[in-house]
Formats: C-alpha cells, sequence, structure tokens
C-alpha cells in the first residue's frame, strides 16, 4: 500500500503552486514557463489557473476521505496511528463522520462541493467577459465562505476525539484559499485587471513612462 505521507505531499504540491499562481510569489514562476505557455503572462489566467487546481484538488482530496470512510466500514485499516495524526480515527468515527441533520458523508458533500466550485472556475476561465461571470465568482466566494462554520465544526470534533485526520486538513486548507482566490478575481475584475488584451507587465511599464 501507498504511504499516506506520500499523497498528502501529492497533495499538498499543486495546493501551493495554485496559490503561487494566485499571488505575486508566482509570478516569477509564471514568467519561466511562459515560454512554454505563453497565456500565463496575463494575471487573469495565471489566477484562474491557480483556482481551478485548488477546487480540483480540493476535490479529489474529498473523494480520497470517502473512499477511506468506506473502507474503514468494510473493515479496512488505511492510516491509523498511534500519534494524533490518524485519519481512520476521525473518518471512522460514526459520530462525527456524517453531517448531523441528514447523515450525509462530509467526505461526499465535500465533493459535491469542490465539483460546483470546478464548474465555477472552469465557467468563468472560458467565458471571462461573459455577463454572468462577476455573478458565478460571487456564488464561489459565497460557497466558500460557507465552508468555514463547518471546518469549525469538524475542527472541534478533532479536538473532542484528540485526533486529526491529514486529508480532511487538506480540504479544509482547499476551501480557505479557494475564498481568498474568488475574493481576490472578485477584486481583481472590480478594479480593472481582468482584461488580459495586454500583458500586466505592459501595463506596469505604461503607467511609470
Amino acid at each position: 500500500m501507498v504511504d499516506q505521507n506520500v499523497i498528502l505531499i501529492a497533495y499538498i504540491m499543486p495546493v501551493v503552486f495554485g496559490v503561487l499562481m494566485m499571488t505575486k510569489a508566482g509570478d516569477a514562476v509564471a514568467t519561466s514557463l511562459t515560454g512554454r505557455y505563453p497565456l500565463l503572462i496575463h494575471a487573469r489566467r495565471r489566477h484562474m489557473l491557480g483556482l481551478n487546481i485548488v477546487a480540483f484538488t480540493g476535490f479529489v482530496v474529498s473523494t480520497h476521505t470517502l473512499w477511506i470512510t468506506n473502507k474503514i466500514s468494510e473493515g479496512g485499516n488505511i492510516c491509523s496511528s498511534a500519534t494524533v495524526f490518524s485519519c481512520d480515527d476521525v473518518l471512522g468515527n460514526a459520530q462525527y463522520n456524517v453531517d448531523p441533520f441528514f447523515g450525509i458523508s462530509w467526505g461526499l458533500i465535500g465533493m459535491v462541493v469542490f465539483a460546483a466550485l470546478l464548474f465555477i472556475t472552469n465557467a468563468v476561465g472560458k467565458e471571462p467577459d461573459a455577463l454572468w461571470a462577476e455573478s458565478y465568482l460571487r456564488y464561489g466566494m459565497y460557497m466558500t465562505a460557507a465552508g468555514l462554520p463547518v471546518i469549525a465544526l469538524l475542527v472541534s470534533y478533532e479536538v473532542r476525539m484528540e485526533k486529526i485526520c491529514q486529508f480532511c486538513t487538506m480540504a479544509h486548507i482547499a476551501n480557505v484559499v479557494g475564498l481568498f482566490g474568488f475574493w481576490k478575481a472578485g477584486r481583481m475584475h472590480d478594479e480593472g485587471g481582468w482584461n488580459d488584451d495586454v500583458p500586466e507587465s505592459s501595463t506596469s511599464n505604461t503607467s511609470t513612462s
């Protein structure tokens, strides 16, 4: 069986890359890639790429947690540990591994939410000038903001169990990063940084001349 820490690192890397694409820290990375991917010279395209990668990672992590939940219910042992990090103890807890209202697995809820976010990021990325694009960005921000109290609830469960599900934490991080990404995309749209007809570097050079 593949070491779960290796899988965790495989989830961390795209999230980090997504954050870089959405922040100034990634400008140098994007510049180094423009020879092969020239569209990355545009700030909006870089940002939406990073946001799309983060949403996709959140979807994959949620799918993984649902798989772990199902395997544990079948008597499997995926990532149990005597340390504080034990996704088996968290995801295998019948009292806490489903939502308190409908009894739906948190992993399945995460899959649905991140699938919706993926739809939004892909739709806006392909039709950035559509009349509905700004509204979609707001929907994405509202959805990820609504995830914050859910994250707080799930963290409170982990505190009670004195265990941490590392994959659940990755899904939480993807949600928080997604909130930042949608918020910043909305600001870019409102402040005139949305148009990619002229590279960002060219506009800054023009403004200083």
